[in-house]
């Protein structure tokens, strides 16, 4: 079965927030800390991982990230700061 990934980037902590959804969460990764697109992560520097959902419904996975996009700032650190997985999250994906 697929997997599906709902992540936020920050620029470093409290910094800029960054809401994505993917397919291939390490490639994604790999792309938004290498600068491989031009866009919001590679202006504003946002290249650290700070949160991950998995789903295996891609619809699921659309709608949480348009659901955490309207999230206020606030609840969005709260989230990030409840779910402290950055020791997982920088041995899998080397961030």
């Amino acid at each position: 079965m697929k997997s599906y990934f709902v992540y936020i980037l920050a620029s470093q902590r409290n910094g800029t927030l960054y809401i994505g959804v993917t397919s291939n969460i390490a490639k994604r990764i790999y792309e938004h800390k290498n600068d491989i697109a031009e866009g919001f992560t590679k202006k504003y520097k946002v290249h650290r991982l700070v949160y991950i959902e998995e789903t295996t419904d891609v619809n699921a996975a659309i709608l949480r990230e348009k659901q955490l996009k309207q999230w206020k700032r606030n609840w969005k650190l709260r989230l990030i700061e409840e779910n402290k997985v950055l020791s997982y999250l920088s041995c899998k994906f080397r961030v």
